[in-house]
């Protein structure tokens, strides 16, 4: 995944603020829940976008705070010392409720058609799926293949941005429909992908 170069450089800018957070008393569950919030207003905020390009931007900024806090929370709990099972697990749980509605408040907003929205989320579940399922099977968890969940909020975020300065139709869609094209293919690589590793390792 691309992102996993940009992961070291992004760990040391936010290790601050999740240790201030930890010390002000704030939990890291509690910082779980603050991100899934994010992610529904990022996706009222793309959903009502279609008309108007400045809340796509708007949808951007909850995405680019959905992801710092989902990185802070786990910090967090390492910091603190109390990672564990409940933890990841609900980590995981709002993950996959923030990925459904980011990607699907994008094709009900019209900026692609819905058939292609629903093969970008599938394609974004399964791979998601077989990375926990990796573990499940006992071989460790697996997230490697072209995108992973930071490549994707990445692209969307960076897409989002350039549909401001550019809203307008390239061929068939604009940017965020080309963007939601190039998530559900590539998130179907992904998981033939991971499923290949998963496969090799059995």
């Amino acid at each position: 995944m691309t992102s996993d170069s940009l992961r070291p450089h992004a760990t040391r800018f936010i290790s601050p603020l999740a240790h201030t957070a930890a010390d002000a008393g704030i939990t890291p569950n509690q910082i779980s829940f603050l991100s899934l919030l994010f992610a529904i207003l990022a996706g009222v905020f793309y959903y009502y976008s279609f008309s108007n390009p400045l809340l796509v931007l708007a949808g951007a900024f909850m995405v680019s705070l959905n992801s710092l806090f989902d990185a802070i929370d786990g910090l967090m709990a390492r910091y603190l010392k109390t990672a564990g099972p409940k933890g990841d697990f609900i980590d995981h749980v709002i993950d996959r409720y923030a990925d459904v509605i980011i990607i699907c408040s994008i094709f009900f907003a019209g900026h692609v058609q819905w058939q292609i929205g629903v093969i970008a989320i599938v394609g974004v579940l399964i791979t998601s799926y077989l990375g926990t399922q990796a573990q499940a099977l006992h071989l460790g968890r697996y997230y490697g293949g072209i995108m992973g969940r930071a490549d994707r909020l990445l692209l969307i975020m960076a897409a989002s941005v350039a549909y401001v300065a550019y809203p307008y139709h390239i061929f068939m869609f604009n940017i965020l429909g080309w963007v939601m094209v190039i998530i559900a293919v590539a998130s179907h690589i992904t998981a033939f992908q991971r499923i290949w590793h998963i496969w090799q390792q059995l």
